[in-house]
């Protein structure tokens, strides 16, 4: 499915007309064209280069999976590369949206639908005074969901990280499900880091004068995006300090648990040494005092429990039972 929009001077003017027209209509530097193309092949990219005068390289990027956030530039247009996720359960999954920049024309390529390119125009439309700044307005409007997600997801994650921290200390321990949870919360946020911190760099590189792309008007917006970008950044790398000491955390307490466990198992063990000792003692092939008389058994019984008594009561206020 493709999506066209015509802005002239600021105003929508057309939009869902047919590409074989954005040649026409890009000719004329007081429009300003976007087009965007979903999972396009090879020959459909191919056509668009040929009308636009895009970079052999820059296409090819569009179908080289899993490259870094970045920012490309050619004689002529720019290519951007950023990374919309979304989660599905507990796994994060990514999208990849490649943009070429003209002076006068934006073109969008996603990987897949999961992207919701309907989203974008509506933040155009609702901040249709700035078009007038053109290609610039577009791909703020743009990065600025894409920025907007990433901050949607980073809050999630904490709050997934604010879970697992009230857990940690409640008295049933944590379980094999649970470890499993954190792994993949840890996992999650690396591949978050990985195309959220690139963005930085992204974002930096467009306010390079030499490249005009940032108007005076729109360097506030952009400013604002970085500052986003930063916030992100910083959010998870907080969360992955986090989870690393909750997960050094968890070992310590259960290395503790483990310490009191054995530290009742020996307090019991002795317990039942002494009635064992004395009963075996008494188990010899020799006479003892009371040997054969009732007497002898009950003073026997009565040491028995006595020394355990004295034993429990000194393991008891040691807090080892």
């Amino acid at each position: 499915m493709v999506r066209t929009r015509l802005y002239r001077e600021g105003v929508l003017v057309a939009e869902g007309f047919p590409i074989a027209e954005v040649s026409d209509h890009v000719a004329d530097p007081g429009n300003v064209v976007w087009f965007d193309l979903c999972a396009p092949t090879a020959d459909d990219l191919g056509c668009i280069a040929e009308e636009l005068g895009l970079h052999t390289l820059a296409v090819e990027d569009v179908f080289h999976e899993r490259q870094r956030p970045k920012v490309d530039v050619y004689d002529g247009h720019l290519f951007v590369a950023a990374y919309w996720l979304y989660q599905e359960g507990h796994r994060l999954h990514t999208v990849e949206i490649d943009m070429f920049l003209t002076a006068n024309a934006l073109v969008t390529v996603r990987e897949n639908e999961h992207f919701d390119i309907d989203q974008v125009t509506a933040r155009w439309d609702a901040s249709g005074s700035l078009a007038k700044n053109g290609v610039a307005f577009l791909l703020y409007g743009l990065l600025d969901y894409v920025v907007d997600g990433h901050y949607e997801l980073v809050e999630r994650l904490d709050e997934e990280v604010e879970a697992l921290e009230e857990q940690l200390f409640e008295e049933r321990p944590m379980s094999r499900l649970d470890a499993r949870q954190m792994f993949t919360l840890r996992k999650n946020m690396v591949g978050l880091r990985k195309v959220a911190g690139p963005m930085r760099e992204v974002v930096n590189t467009l306010f390079r004068r030499d490249l005009h792309v940032v108007t005076p008007e729109m360097t506030p917006y952009y400013q604002d995006l970085y500052d986003h970008v930063l916030r992100v950044a910083e959010w998870i790398d907080n969360l992955r300090d986090l989870v690393a000491n909750l997960r050094e955390a968890q070992l310590s307490q259960q290395g503790f648990r483990l310490n009191e466990i054995m530290k009742k198992l020996t307090g019991w063990a002795a317990v039942i040494a002494v009635p064992t000792m004395i009963t075996g003692f008494y188990g010899q092939n020799v006479p003892y005092p009371g040997f054969g008389t009732s007497a002898g058994f009950w003073w026997s019984s009565i040491i028995i429990v006595a020394a355990s008594g004295l034993l429990y009561l000194a393991f008891k206020k040691r807090d080892w039972l």
